[in-house]
């Protein structure tokens, strides 16, 4: 410092006498006299001061104060900072940084030496500031703190949101308003210094925090577990974003279990946390934009593959429709084959009625025989007993009639029923690796007999016809004798 005051003898606390003169009349001081006026002369003309130089010698003693020396080319100052000063440094001095001390210059009469008091320490210049940046992003990188592989994948759609920053700067309401626009969620603030002295701690004690909180915590009162931390600030020098490059901070994102979003400064600015992040937003707000998507393009999307999905189905049961169709062409109609079943059944039992009818008569016509050739007493008992008779059996008889009418219709559904369940297997069985034969008219063909050789016959299987002709040379088939006691469905 070129403009620094130099201390004048008229400022000494114990003037010399104006008549004093070299040699024995001159006034004597004592040692400490001399070292006290020189105490307060340094002290009153060098008050505070502002001093650059290179860092030499660093310690901290067992009482907690740092001595350390500045130096440059030509000299030598040395420097002490008490306690109470030392843990309230932003930074942590290292021999060789170059830094600018604010203090005030006193002696030291222990050792008859000036010094100076520091009260603040910044490094000098952007330059030296990039080389420590620097120093220590390789130093944390040789650690594995930035790997890629440490990278967590954000969640889709948090449900909590944790958000460290200000509360009373622009950064907040920016996120807040852009959350409520793109998918409003719910957010946790805790707030905390973004520069200055213990801004470090505060940011590095919130990521720890957020991470501390159990998942579903008991109590109707508790907080809930952020999905996602949004660490944020708005722009700012390069000193002003210190706090974001100090190593307990790096260190607390990136042991952070909850994936994490930086978003310090603007664009062009590039801090130590947003490596050992997960995800580096150039602005807050663009951070805002990556942690949540926009609720109406999924409102929008989810419509469109609704109406997909919803046009697919219509597709396929057109298809299955049209495939069934097709298939059924092949059937028999149900109603020729039950017509033909029930009109059987209504002959037969005509012609039981009429069987019955007719062996009434028989035994009327033998009973009137039998009765000339009794006495007339003898012989109305024993018509009356023949009526009794006659009466039980034709009533059981009917009752017979009854049932027997009421099984073959029971065995006329149960056929109906097999038949309409073979009408919807018929698919399924072609599917098992079944073919239907037709012939030229389109009608099943059942009997290998029945074809001729060179015959034009149509092969269908479940996925569609082909067409073929008969060969010349028919084998028969040799069928086992159906089981005893079965008959035919009718």
């Amino acid at each position: 410092m070129n403009d620094l005051p130099l201390a004048t003898p008229t400022q000494a606390t114990t003037p010399a006498p104006a008549n004093a003169t070299l040699g024995a009349n001159q006034p004597e001081y004592s040692v400490s006299e001399l070292a006290l006026a020189l105490k307060r002369s340094i002290e009153d003309g060098f008050g505070h001061v502002r001093v650059r130089g290179e860092v030499s010698g660093w310690k901290r003693v067992a009482s907690g104060h740092c001595y350390f020396a500045l130096k440059d080319a030509d000299a030598v100052l040395d420097a002490v900072c008490w306690r109470t000063t030392a843990i309230r440094l932003a930074m942590k001095p290292e021999d060789g940084m170059e830094v600018v001390c604010n203090g005030r210059l006193t002696t030291y009469p222990g050792r008859s030496k000036y010094q100076l008091i520091v009260d603040s320490i910044e490094l000098a210049g952007v330059g030296a500031l990039l080389k420590l940046l620097e120093e220590r992003r390789q130093r944390l990188a040789a650690e594995g703190l930035f790997a890629a592989e440490r990278k967590q994948k954000l969640p889709f759609l948090p449900q909590v949101i944790g958000i460290v920053t200000s509360p009373t700067g622009a950064v907040i309401r920016d996120i807040l308003h852009r959350l409520a626009d793109r998918f409003p969620r719910r957010v946790l603030l805790w707030p905390v210094a973004v520069q200055g002295e213990g801004a470090a701690a505060q940011i590095a004690a919130a990521i720890d925090g957020f991470n501390r909180i159990a998942a579903g915590g008991p109590g109707a009162n508790s907080l809930p577990r952020p999905d996602l931390i949004i660490v944020a600030r708005g722009g700012g020098s390069l000193e002003d974003l210190m706090a974001f490059n100090e190593e307990i901070v790096v260190r607390a994102a990136a042991a952070s279990a909850i994936p994490l979003i930086s978003a310090v400064g603007h664009e062009t600015d590039t801090t130590l946390i947003d490596h050992a992040s997960d995800l580096r937003a150039p602005t807050p707000t663009a951070a805002a934009e990556m942690a949540v998507p926009v609720r109406l393009d999924l409102v929008a999307e989810l419509g469109g593959k609704g109406a997909r999905l919803a046009g697919g189905l219509a597709r396929l049961f057109a298809e299955r429709r049209l495939r069934l169709a097709g298939l059924a062409r092949g059937l028999p109609d149900p109603q020729d084959v039950l017509g033909a079943a029930a009109q059987r059944l209504d002959d037969r039992s005509e012609r039981l009625r009429l069987a019955i009818a007719a062996r009434f008569a028989a035994a009327r016509q033998r009973l009137d025989l039998a009765a000339t050739g009794l006495r007339p007493a003898a012989l109305a008992a024993e018509v009356a007993r023949s009526r009794a008779r006659l009466q039980d059996s034709e009533q059981r008889l009917a009752g017979a009639m009854a049932r027997a009418i009421a099984a073959k219709r029971a065995a006329v559904d149960n056929f109906a029923g097999r038949l309409a369940t073979h009408s919807e297997r018929h698919e399924a069985m072609l599917r098992r690796g079944y073919v239907m034969v037709l012939d030229n008219t389109g009608h099943v063909v059942a009997e290998a007999v029945k074809v001729r050789p060179g015959a034009a016959l149509e092969l269908e299987f479940y996925d569609g016809k082909i067409g073929v002709i008969a060969g010349g040379s028919r084998r028969p088939v040799r069928r086992s004798k159906p089981l005893a006691g079965q008959g035919d469905l009718f």
